[in-house]
């Protein structure tokens, strides 16, 4: 017998396997597609922080769970033998005009009161991160220490790894056993906005990108001209992505990524003779409320939601893997408001 069945192998049903398979229970993960066959199988996979601003119970936690994601991530690495990508390397960002760099010299201070001795949030001068600079107006950037990189497929596969060292399965079909999480991305957005009246509770929101062949594993990240640019671990570096509301394909590419590419290359010279050696699409769940939708299904007892991690997913995902585990397992409901699945009704 299982005691809890997931639908859905993206990051949070995978993440809340793992959570759940840690405490004891036998989980079974079903996917028909395979697992990260979504957005989760994505290629960009920056966890950058909200602004330490205007603080709200969504920053808050997002900032829980990118200081629990070195531990959460290392121990799925040991567990499964396969490494996830993670690594806290940091972000940089250009400062366009005067108004910005007065902005971002104020959220100095606001980040020292917010995340503590956990990160920093400063301005520096360009020179200080010599060629890897993005070009600058000002000559200032802000440089935060919290910021951290993942590469979304293998973190899925090396969260399968540890699900299965631990017991549990990842199968393309199978029985509903136990409690139902369903972690089933956009359309599973779709489908539940269908099952509640036609009530839209999200939709999906197509990104493209594209990995480049170069080699800066160890520098920070990017994130300049709206772009995420993102040194892997394993010697590539990924760019992207669009947000396109209305879409025909959801895993074609066209001239939009293109224009990506090229709007990376002006923001980041080293990358104009970099190979383009992969171009990706995929759609990513957006809930109504902009936040994570986690909770209970409405009127379906037994079946729980954790969907809508648009852009930031792989983030939010040890915090959200902990919350589902605590209310699947123990019915201990620690969701933030804001982040209910009756807050997207």
């Amino acid at each position: 017998m299982v005691d809890v069945t997931v639908l859905g192998a993206g990051i949070f049903g995978l993440a809340t396997a793992w959570a759940c398979c840690q405490r004891g229970a036998r989980v079974r993960v079903i996917d028909p597609f395979g697992p990260g066959a979504g957005s989760s199988g994505g290629i960009v996979g920056a966890l950058a922080p909200h602004t330490p601003e205007n603080w709200n119970p969504k920053k808050a936690f997002q900032l829980r769970s990118l200081l629990r994601a070195e531990g959460f991530w290392a121990e799925v690495e040991a567990a499964g033998g396969k490494s996830a990508g993670y690594g806290r390397t940091g972000r940089l960002q250009p400062i366009a005009d005067a108004r910005a760099l007065e902005l971002a010299r104020a959220r100095e201070v606001s980040a020292a009161e917010l995340w503590g001795d956990a990160a920093q949030w400063r301005v520096i001068a360009a020179e200080e991160a010599g060629e890897w600079a993005p070009v600058s107006a000002t000559g200032y950037l802000i440089h935060d220490t919290l910021s951290a990189r993942m590469h979304p497929r293998q973190a899925c596969a090396a969260l399968v790894a540890a699900i299965t060292a631990c017991g549990g399965e990842v199968v393309a079909e199978g029985a509903l056993e136990g409690a139902v999480v369903h972690a089933t991305g956009w359309r599973g957005l779709l489908e539940l906005s269908e099952q509640l009246g036609g009530r839209s509770v999200g939709n999906g929101v197509k990104g493209q990108a594209a990995l480049f062949a170069l080699d800066r594993r160890d520098l920070p990240q990017l994130y300049a001209d709206s772009l995420h640019i993102v040194p892997h671990a394993d010697g590539t570096i990924a760019v992207g992505s669009t947000s396109e509301r209305e879409f025909d394909a959801p895993d074609s590419v066209d001239g939009q990524l293109e224009d990506v590419i090229a709007r990376a290359r002006a923001a980041l010279p080293e990358l104009a003779g970099a190979e383009v050696i992969l171009r990706w699409a995929g759609v990513r769940p957006r809930a109504r409320s902009r936040a994570p939708m986690l909770g209970a299904w409405p009127g379906r007892a037994g079946h729980f939601v954790a969907n809508g991690g648009f852009k930031i997913g792989f983030g939010m995902g040890p915090e959200v893997a902990r919350v589902m585990a605590d209310l699947v397992l123990e019915g201990a409901d620690g969701i933030p408001q804001g982040f209910r699945v009756e807050d997207s009704l």
